[in-house]
């Protein structure tokens, strides 16, 4: 049976000894947002995390959601854990005060989607998908609007989701055939056909709440003419059915207790979200908010897959030590005690703590954005958070599948089977690289737009701060082994950004060609960014005696540290290699040729 048990030390020394969140108390509006809140916090979620949502994360993948008469019904189990985290107060978490949310920072519900999405990746679909239906309709939505969908958001009493895709339209939404006509008292009706909804029907909520992407009769061709519309399935007032209905539900590889359906809108009543016509715009409010919650399922499962990873190599007994026996009153010694083996733990392990540094910075911004009183701060911040989301998104998502398949690994044929539960981690892993934008959209989103967004304003909010840290910090002896590698692929980076930039410009397959490998350089340079600011913390409290956590906690940061840099961070240096070889590798290539 797997195991799952919250990181809570590492997740408060991310918070508090890395990112020192008690400066948000500060912020209007979060003055409660105290150190001690934040611990109160994170262990009141742990407890609901392990003891309610992970008992259901095996039974749940192996029932799956069903399909009868037209409704959904989820896994045993999930409407009362549903109605136990809704009345915890889950759902309210980070939202605004005025429609009854807790006001807490978007850091804390960064750390608390982690948890999450270690305990039960599909059941965290349900909250995660309303959360993102609220924020697109706080920004965007009329007060009217706001006032009648977002208290019950809130609450959880009812739910929501996104429905962009069509069957013949994914990633090129200016394709979309669903039609918004309006009516005399100033609603519309909405007719088409939308699949692959993450929590498009289930018996978890009283109400579902869809926002649609539609084209209004005078649309402009293409994704200039798509607007954004709140299509509920049952009519607030009076709630009567709307014609909206699910045609049917997946067969998926993975996330089987998250209901992926075919939404059928038939005339359904809905009303305009935003400005006509810039509904994408609207859209991507949810888009960008989802993209940052599917980089915390991969980290999640990472998280989880580790641990049990972990797990099984300290029990584990196969062969001896190279180096000679470790465990002579066992007629073998734990795989643990094997180089390979070794690898694959600290590959995993140096991931999720660096991954988890990275989020949560990122997440600490969105506060900044939102909040900080100086204009110039909340600029800085919200360039930062737009520059790292496809990043973060395809990155950790890759790493999320990479570290459950080193999980299986570690098990040897245990991993393979039902029984030790982390082949399901891989198959619920694998989803996150594809929706919200594959990874391949991710990383041309970063050298298409980001790169060079604003003459690249964006690239600078994070070029600067680092250089700055390697500048102030380069001869500081305790730190030069995580320094130097940190400084030689910034520079790598520095100069594969300007390299990408000129022949982008002449040929925009060079941009193209050379996107993953410099999404994948940049997000380990990110990475190695976090591990060198968690090492010289943890040289510094070691220094200093502190005894605030055991001496190893530490001792295992710095080591974890000299491993990244040594074995991970290197590979931004073969990605740059990568990156010079240009396109004519990938596209000299005729398509009649691939089959020859």
């Amino acid at each position: 049976m797997p195991i799952y048990k919250t990181p809570l030390e590492n997740m408060k020394f991310v918070l508090h000894d890395l990112l020192h969140v008690e400066q948000l108390s500060q912020l209007e509006g979060y003055g409660d947002a105290t150190p001690d809140m934040f611990d109160n916090i994170l262990e009141e979620g742990s407890k609901i995390c392990e003891e309610i949502l992970f008992p259901l994360n095996q039974s749940g993948d192996e029932e799956g959601c069903t399909f009868e008469n037209g409704s959904v019904r989820t896994p045993k189990g999930f409407i009362e854990a549903y109605k136990t985290f809704t009345e915890g107060g889950w759902t309210a978490l980070s939202a605004d005060p005025e429609y009854g949310g807790m006001g807490m920072p978007h850091v804390l519900g960064t750390a608390m989607s982690e948890m999450i999405c270690s305990a039960n990746m599909s059941f965290g679909m349900y909250p995660g998908l309303s959360e993102g239906a609220y924020r697109a309709l706080l920004l965007h939505g009329t007060d009217e609007l706001k006032q009648a969908y977002l208290p019950k958001l809130i609450t959880g009493e009812w739910s929501g989701t996104m429905c962009l895709t069509e069957p013949h339209c994914g990633t090129d939404l200016g394709l979309i055939r669903t039609k918004a006509i309006p009516t005399a008292d100033g609603a519309f009706q909405i007719t088409g056909t939308k699949i692959f909804i993450s929590a498009g029907d289930h018996d978890l909520t009283e109400n579902i709440i869809h926002l649609v992407l539609a084209k209004l009769p005078d649309a402009p061709e293409g994704a200039k003419g798509i607007s954004l519309f709140i299509v509920p399935k049952f009519m607030p007032e009076t709630s009567a059915a709307n014609n909206v209905s699910c045609g049917s539900i997946e067969h998926k590889m993975g996330i089987k207790g998250s209901a992926t359906c075919v939404i059928n809108f038939e005339n359904s009543i809905g009303w305009l979200v935003g400005e006509p016509h810039k509904g994408l715009r609207a859209m991507f409010t949810m888009m960008n908010a989802a993209r940052l919650g599917v980089g915390m399922q991969g980290l999640g499962i990472a998280e989880v897959a580790w641990q049990n990873g972990l797990e099984y190599a300290k029990d584990r007994l196969q062969m001896r030590a190279l180096d000679g026996v470790k465990a002579p009153n066992k007629p073998a010694d734990p795989i643990i005690v094997h180089p390979d083996v070794r690898k694959m733990l600290l590959t995993s392990k140096a991931f999720c703590e660096g991954a988890r540094a990275l989020s949560y910075w990122v997440g600490m911004h969105l506060d900044l954005a939102e909040k900080h009183p100086n204009p110039q701060k909340r600029q800085d911040a919200d360039d930062l958070v737009a520059l790292l989301t496809p990043i973060i998104k395809a990155y950790q998502t890759d790493m999320g599948f990479e570290v459950a398949n080193l999980a299986i690994q570690i098990h040897g044929g245990h991993g393979y089977i039902r029984e030790y539960g982390v082949e399901q981690y891989a198959r619920d892993a694998r989803i996150a690289m594809i929706y919200e934008g594959t990874n391949g959209i991710q990383a041309l989103d970063l050298v298409g737009r980001k790169m060079g967004q604003n003459y690249g304003r964006l690239l600078r909010s994070f070029f600067h701060p680092v250089l700055d840290y390697i500048e102030a910090r380069q001869d500081n002896e305790k730190l030069q082994q995580f320094i130097f590698p940190l400084a030689k692929s910034f520079a790598k980076l520095q100069q594969a950004s300007v390299q990408i930039a000129l022949k982008g410009l002449k040929d925009p397959n060079e941009a193209g060609a050379a996107s993953t490998d410099y999404l994948r350089m940049f997000a380990l340079v990110a990475m190695g960014y976090m591990w060198a600011q968690m090492a010289e913390i943890a040289q510094q409290k070691l220094d200093d005696g502190a005894t605030d956590r055991p001496r190893e906690f530490y001792e295992s940061k710095l080591k974890t540290a000299t491993f990244f840099m040594e074995r991970m961070l290197p590979e931004a240096e073969g990605r740059f290699r990568m990156i010079m070889a240009g396109a004519k590798p990938l596209m000299d290539m005729t398509e009649s040729e691939f089959a020859a």
